[in-house]
């Protein structure tokens, strides 16, 4: 990492402020993971199965990147520093309605827990959107006060920036391991985990100066910053807002398409643009690079479970390993790399790391193999996100905090409406092509999702076969679901032809050259 003394003692206060934010949703992320997850804590708690469990975490996530779009649209009318004081708000609720579901249920036995149990859980519902709201207003502020902070360098200091996300999986996860045996007995110790960085970051930064925004400093108008996102990227936006809203409060198709288009053009007559066909073009491949980063981190500890547990480990140790080196190569090295490749030599290398990294830890078993290969994987998947913010923000300046965050909001959205059920589907496909036609459709019920209709395993089908049967069912049904990750590679293969595709687009240009407008911001807020 530099510490360029061109940078202000209150500019870098500022950056670690900001850090530390970006670590607390790291720290919300992995402990609500562990809480709906584990058997002992939230769903002995509150009697949730598996699908209530999900639920819950599911309304952490779709929240944050609702708010991230939304809050870019305003953020610098009601400046940064509102947007920081509502986040830490967010947070501080969240704590607040946790505790009142465990009150709820603390004492209450018999016949009147069910009615308990059924009331806490509206509670905790309600406070993880809430936090889902504070994770996404964290990125809302913090990703346009970085680059505007470092107009010269933002790539670095995103990729500086975002070195938290990781940090913060891998502080956060080994203290929720080290605080295992306490929380089996009181949950509610994973929750003060997270308050500690939130009271850090709201005290570093609730005297701190904000900057300008960079289009705003330049005279760049409100107008012009929307279209650059134009009407194809609202429709983008929307789509995966409206559906994602569809899906959870039970719209009808006619309605939430209605709802989209409507949106959409509303926009695009408002701006009186489609868009810049560069920053499009970025947004479609964040789809499937949001899919190969956090759609398989979301499934890597379930799909490295049988051979990690073959090799005597706790599969989360997988994801604990690739985020410390996330953490260590964003935060030291971001700099001299970006400087040597450029952000897009960058992102090539990274996509093929990461095709590399994907299909040799499709087959790999042992310790030593297993992680060898997340190495790679790793390597892959460090610079994906905040690079592409910092190519955005360098060739689309005029966007503002809208076109930085809503390419971040487009990619958590996808994930979470499509990215994510479509990995599940790769490892239940995966799992019917290994297990004979004549047995599948015995365990096998059907479903469907966003994308159409699917075939899936069902235990207790599986369970059904007898002791013999359905322990050699299980083992084939663990294999192929790992091979599933062969299959993921579809997703960084897309990428890299897309990142070929504009390395030829600068190359006809002169070479990647990062656009400006205006110059540097002042501090205006206090």
């Amino acid at each position: 990492m530099s510490t360029d003394s061109n940078y202000s003692a209150g500019d870098k206060l500022l950056f670690w402020g900001c850090f530390v934010a970006l670590i607390t949703t790291a720290f919300a992320f992995i402990t609500r993971a562990f809480l709906v997850n584990v058997p002992t804590l939230w769903p002995a708690a509150f009697g949730l199965d598996a699908v209530q469990g999900q639920e819950l975490f599911g309304a952490g996530i779709w929240p944050f990147a609702i708010s991230i779009i939304v809050f870019s649209l305003i953020i610098d009318r009601i400046g940064y520093k509102v947007a920081m004081v509502f986040s830490f708000v967010c947070y501080a609720t969240y704590a607040a309605l946790a505790f009142k579901a465990h009150g709820v249920v603390t004492g209450v036995e018999g016949e009147a827990l069910a009615g308990a149990q059924k009331e806490a859980y509206s509670f905790l519902y309600i406070g993880s959107v809430i936090l889902g709201l504070g994770n996404g207003t964290v990125e809302a502020f913090i990703n346009p006060v970085v680059a505007t902070m470092f107009h010269k360098e933002k790539t670095k200091w995103l990729n500086i920036l975002h070195a938290g996300w990781p940090g913060g999986l891998v502080i956060g996860g080994l203290l929720t391991l080290f605080f295992g045996e306490q929380a089996a007995s009181d949950w509610r110790i994973l929750i003060y985990l997270i308050a500690i960085p939130a009271v850090i970051f709201l005290v570093m930064l609730i005297k701190a100066k904000f900057p300008v925004n960079e289009r705003v400093a330049s005279g760049t108008s409100y107008k012009e910053m929307l279209a650059e996102f134009g009407f194809v990227g609202a429709f983008l936006a929307c789509g995966l807002i409206f559906g994602q809203l569809g899906q959870v409060f039970g719209w009808s198709s006619g309605l939430t398409l209605g709802l989209i288009v409507a949106a959409s053009v509303a926009y695009g007559v408002y701006c009186k643009s489609i868009g810049r066909p560069i920053l499009i073009f970025l947004c479609l491949i964040m789809m499937p690079l949001a899919t190969t980063e956090l759609g398989t981190d979301g499934a890597i500890t379930g799909i490295m479970e049988e051979p990690m547990k073959a090799a005597g480990n706790d599969p989360l140790w997988v994801l604990i390993y690739t985020s410390a080196i996330m953490a260590v190569l964003r935060f030291w090295f971001a700099g001299p790399i970006v400087k040597k490749l450029t952000p897009i030599g960058l992102l090539i290398l990274s996509a093929t790391l990461a095709i590399v990294g994907l299909f040799l830890l499709s087959s790999a078993t042992g310790l030593a193999m297993i992680f060898i290969f997340a190495t790679l994987y790793a390597f892959g998947k460090t610079f994906f996100w905040p690079t592409m913010l910092g190519v955005v923000s360098e060739q689309c300046p005029k966007g503002g905090a809208l076109t930085l965050n809503a390419i971040a909001g487009i990619g958590m959205l996808t994930v979470g409406v499509v990215g994510g059920p479509l990995i599940g589907k790769m490892q239940e496909d995966s799992a019917k092509n290994a297990i004979e036609a004549s047995v599948y459709s015995q365990i096998s019920t059907e479903s469907s999702y966003i994308l159409g209709d699917y075939t899936a395993v069902d235990a207790a089908k599986v369970e059904a076969l007898g002791e013999t049967a359905a322990k050699e069912t299980n083992e084939k049904i663990k294999v192929a679901k790992q091979g599933a990750l062969a299959d993921i590679t579809v997703f960084p293969i897309i990428m890299l032809v897309g990142y070929i595709i504009l390395a030829l687009y600068f190359k006809s240009r002169g070479g990647y050259k990062a656009e400006t407008i205006g110059s540097a911001a002042t501090p205006s807020e206090g």
